[in-house]
């Protein structure tokens, strides 16, 4: 769900292209340099494939929410067969910490883990102000802005070296090919701000034509300028033209390189329909806001129809990788509420996104883009935790919820809510701890993290007493009809850096976070009108939590088919996760990006015919990556085994207890850390075809990752969570 909250690389460089990844962080492999105008370059050691086509749901579940309704994969059969049938569809795929749209978007557009993207929180994070106060700012912002124009000059994509993370498209504009961008994070426009952090101003300047029509008409412009973009190879006809902008790669203004893009539908529209200012969904409408104008749809509008028309338009017309985003199916932007597994509006639009999908297929095929030519890829940004009740449907297999608060009038007694109540119990945070904290604020969510005023060190007293009053606090939660604790895991600034969460902004480093209660979303203003004053209310306005640490929120799915990819239907046991789905894509279209990914080759769903020699040898790249995954993924046994021991540390007010764990977690990480950088470099070198494993440093790491998950499990069995 992309809703904004209200508190919310030094590069491995390729020695024969050093002076452009200099600037752009990014080589190609396996393919001849382009020409400034030449043709894409894309393709598999046969080269078939000719199109990559990648899609990222927002919430949508291939496991099913309620046992007794199909699930949201389920009930789009159009693209489910297509994934199980002529490819694989990975079931055992995860999210970062902390997982939100932008994050998620991020990790597996960049193959980078959020502490070298810069989006270790989101969809908002907070940064640190020089007076030590920490202010609000969205992770959504265009690929190559500050955090604040005027406040924080660091880049919002922060990563190796306090640079700029590499954008996803230097890649494929560097093998001649053009990238189009829809409603996918950072990588087009995304909002009308003519603030001197906004997109308008980054990209076209204070006093443009667009600056200014941003500043007298916002709607306008957001139709215009925000959401779509193309990344054109440099000298690509579809940029020549008065209309691109240079395509800078980093915050640094002339880091184009001279390559140049389209941003907004107002300037793509017509490059790819012939002059046309709409593009037709797939239903055959024209894709519009809300107000008619033609353009982008806002991103709650990015419903199927419209992200597959507009994505189709592209492929047809010049644009052959595309990568999009489509909004979840379970909120109703109509009536401002949250729907049910099994009711109506909810299975109405999930059997229009069925349909969208089917047309966009047959559509695709008579145009010659089909699987025997084009990599597909959809997946989704991160599972969900539906907070509501388990309806049994109806003969017709509806459901029938209560769309009503239920404010809770007591905190240490639970106030019964309607039967079939949905809804995110909303929490005001400050009224369920202790009186005398210290000043903070959080990013508002169901695993909320803290900022405490002034940055203290994480042994201050007042920063450890408040982080063990969060331990012990508890809040009334109707669907489990008890008063339960609110926090489940807890991680301070050493198990942040195990878990990604630290990146090289110093000031964005949260002073600990709260993995919560499910049920819960977490604030610090007072709740909704509707909540009577309360403190602690069932909102139905949301139901799908997620940032979470929970299983059901960390595990996500994708599907992919192409030339190079076994049909095996599903795969429910190969453990992956976001940042795989880069290197996995690179290996598969014969480049590779000029930085080291932080995922690994999913060799599983993969042709051996198609698969680096260096990465098929007696099969010890899959033992490493297995291993990597759980040593390194913010979702492997050792981030769950250290964080069990983090929690315990954090709760406890016996000092000596709190320094052993956290000298212990500190210890096994930086042990970690290189043990998954070796791994990393082996991988990363396999899949660029530039060095073999080697079998006996790889046995090594192997015995070296069980020590190391054995010590953290045993770590988290000497300290349970109470």
């Amino acid at each position: 769900m992309r809703r904004a909250t209200t508190a919310a690389l030094g590069f491995l460089l390729v020695a024969a292209c050093a002076a452009a990844a200099l600037i752009t962080g990014v080589v190609g492999h396996d393919v001849a340099a382009a020409s400034a105008a030449g043709p894409c370059q894309l393709g598999n050691k046969d080269g078939q494939i000719k199109h990559v086509i990648y899609l990222q749901f927002d919430n949508t579940h291939y496991r099913r929410d309620n046992p007794k309704v199909p699930s949201d994969l389920e009930q789009m059969p159009a693209l489910l067969h297509f994934l199980t049938g002529n490819g694989t569809l990975v079931a055992n795929d995860h999210t970062i910490l902390i997982s939100h749209t932008g994050g998620g978007i991020v990790a597996s557009l960049t193959g980078l883990y959020p502490d070298r993207n810069g989006q270790t929180v989101s969809n908002s994070y907070e940064y640190f102000q020089p007076t030590g106060v920490p202010k609000n700012t969205s992770t959504f912002k265009y690929w190559t802005d500050t955090v604040d124009g005027t406040n924080e000059t660091l880049p919002n994509m922060v990563g190796d070296g306090g640079q700029t993370a590499p954008a996803p498209w230097l890649t494929y504009t560097h093998a001649g090919c053009n990238v189009g961008g829809v409603s996918a994070a950072n990588i087009e426009l995304e909002n009308n701000s003519t603030a001197a952090s906004g997109d308008m101003t980054r990209v076209f300047g204070e006093g443009s034509p667009e600056w200014n029509e941003a500043k007298s008409d916002s709607t306008k412009a957001l139709a215009d300028f925000v959401g779509i973009a193309v990344h054109c190879a440099k000298g690509n006809a579809l940029c020549n033209t008065g209309n691109a902008k240079p395509d800078d790669a980093t915050t640094v203004p002339g880091s184009d390189d001279g390559y140049k893009a389209l941003f907004g539908a107002k300037y793509v529209n017509p490059a790819i329909t012939g002059g046309k200012p709409c593009v037709k969904a797939t239903d055959g409408t024209d894709i519009t806001d809300g107000k008619g104008n033609c353009g982008f749809p806002g991103f709650d509008g990015a419903l199927a129809k419209n992200t597959l028309g507009m994505i189709a338009q592209m492929q047809e017309h010049g644009v052959p990788v595309t990568f999009a985003y489509i909004s979840d199916a379970h909120d109703n932007h109509v009536l401002g509420r949250a729907s049910g597994p099994g009711e109506a509006d909810y299975k109405q639009q999930l059997a229009d996104y069925n349909t969208a999908f089917d047309t966009f297929f047959k559509r695709l095929a008579k145009d010659g883009i089909d699987k025997s030519n084009t990599l597909f890829l959809v997946t989704v940004d991160e599972g969900d935790h539906f907070a509501g009740a388990q309806v049994t449907p109806d003969s017709q297999g509806n459901a029938t919820y209560s769309h009503t608060f239920c404010p809770q009038t007591s905190l240490t007694a639970v106030s019964p809510c309607a039967a079939g109540q949905i809804g995110e119990v909303n929490v005001k945070i400050g009224d369920v701890l202790p009186s005398g904290q210290p000043a903070f604020d959080i990013h508002f969510d169901d695993a909320p993290t803290f900022y405490v005023n002034g940055q203290p060190e994480r042994t201050n007293p007042a920063l450890r007493k408040l982080e063990q009053d969060v331990g012990k606090a508890t809040a009334p939660d109707p669907y489990k009809n008890a008063v339960v604790p609110i926090a489940q895991r807890l991680a301070d600034t050493v198990e942040e850096e195990t878990l990604h969460m630290v990146n090289n902004d110093p000031k964005r480093t949260p002073s600990f976070t709260m993995f919560g209660d499910p049920d819960f979303f977490f604030q610090t203003t007072n709740l909704a009108s509707g909540c009577q004053g309360a403190s602690v209310c069932v909102n139905p306005g949301f139901a799908w939590n997620h940032g979470d640490v929970q299983e059901e929120i960390g595990n996500t799915w994708f599907g992919i088919v192409g030339p190079g990819v076994e049909q095996h239907g599903l795969d429910d046991k190969t453990w992956t996760d976001h940042v795989d789905l880069r290197p996995t894509i690179n290996a598969l279209v014969g480049l590779h990006d000029g930085y080291l990914d932080d995922g690994r080759v999913v060799t599983e769903v993969l042709d051996g015919k198609v698969v680096p020699n260096e990465l098929r040898e007696g099969h010890v790249s899959e033992q490493l990556g297995a291993a990597y995954k759980q040593i390194n993924a913010p979702f492997g046994q050792f981030a769950s085994d250290t964080l069990v021991a983090s929690t315990a540390a954090l709760k406890s007010a016996d000092a000596l207890k709190y320094d052993g764990i956290e000298a212990a977690i500190a210890n096994l990480t930086l042990e970690r850390d290189a043990l998954a950088g070796a791994i990393r470099q082996a991988l990363n070198d396999a899949a660029n075809g530039s060095s073999r494993i080697d079998q006996n440093a790889a046995k090594a790491w192997l015995n070296q990752a069980r020590s190391l998950l054995d010590r953290a499990h045993a770590l988290a069995q000497a300290n349970p969570v109470s």
